[in-house]
């Protein structure tokens, strides 16, 4: 049996913008997902995914030619077999014998985490290809959540000349203890947000110009007072681009530290500032799942 394994992610800054050029920093999340391959003597594919709790959520077979298929869910078949397909044409070597594959997911499905592009990490660790060309066509992202997949600690992503480019980044702040996400339990769907953000009517350079200048500063921020006045700069560009409230006053009005969304905007989880007392602020609010930057961050 061979093993894969690929990082979830959490993108700081940059969101949307990093669509067009503009760099973000983006962070490996120590929970991800593993894949396991076992070959097989027949030509079938038996395919079998477990969430978080062990559960199986997800199951297919079928023959290496994709054919014959049983599954427990036509739709994420087909986005399967679509990336394996890709896989064996980039790769024609890939799946010419039977394999027993199980993946194992470490967070939540809904968590937003990167179910997705763990996957396509990992398979692209399988059958030795370049994931960003899975990635390719198939899906509208940056690319940045492939970049954490294996990323040994945080990133300044971004793309250039259609080429991503991933610089490894010392961000370690010495407030680590003052960070916490917040998961607000409302998944968004990326390609959805994404067409939206497409549709919109801004001077884009000048934005990117400005998001840069707040991804070096963040990546470089000393001290917490610094790092919660850049968050705040960036969720008030992002809402006059998106023309749309900042989470902290949809949801978080009268809390005291910076509260900074956290990919696609109103989504998955928040990056909230504070002190010891935060975790309780929150769950008063009604928000039952916060989870320290040290414990949720691969560094």
């Amino acid at each position: 049996m061979k093993e894969y394994y690929a990082q979830g992610k959490l993108l700081i800054s940059g969101e949307y913008l990093i669509l067009d050029g503009a760099k973000g920093l983006a962070l490996p999340t120590k929970k991800g997902q593993k894949l396991e391959v076992t070959t097989q003597n027949d030509q079938q594919i038996h395919w079998e995914s477990f969430d978080h709790d062990n559960q199986l959520w997800f199951s297919m077979s079928c023959s290496i030619d994709f054919q014959n298929i049983e599954t427990s869910d036509p739709e994420t078949s087909k986005h399967l077999i679509s990336l394996l397909s890709e896989s064996k044409r980039l790769n024609p070597d890939f799946l010419n014998r039977g394999v027993r594959v199980k993946t194992h997911l470490d967070f939540p499905r809904e968590w937003g985490l990167g179910s997705s592009s763990t996957l396509i990490s990992t398979i692209g660790q399988w059958a030795t290809i370049d994931p960003y060309l899975l990635l390719k066509d198939r899906f509208k992202g940056s690319g940045y959540d492939i970049a954490c997949a294996t990323a040994k600690g945080p990133i300044i992503y971004s793309i250039e000349a259609q080429s991503p480019k991933i610089t490894t980044c010392s961000f370690r702040p010495n407030f680590i203890d003052h960070l916490f996400f917040v998961y607000l339990g409302n998944k968004q769907i990326s390609s959805d947000a994404i067409n939206s953000y497409q549709k919109l009517d801004f001077d884009k350079q000048s934005m990117i110009q400005k998001i840069n200048a707040l991804t070096d500063q963040l990546s470089q921020a000393k001290d917490l007072f610094n790092f919660q006045e850049l968050l705040s700069k960036h969720e008030s560009l992002m809402a006059s681009i998106l023309k749309a409230k900042p989470i902290k006053e949809q949801l978080f009005s009268d809390y005291q530290g910076a509260v900074k969304s956290l990919g696609a905007w109103g989504g998955d989880f928040v990056l909230m500032c504070g002190t010891k007392k935060t975790p309780s602020y929150v769950l008063e609010k009604g928000f039952d799942i916060v989870i320290p930057y040290r414990d949720m961050i691969f560094y």
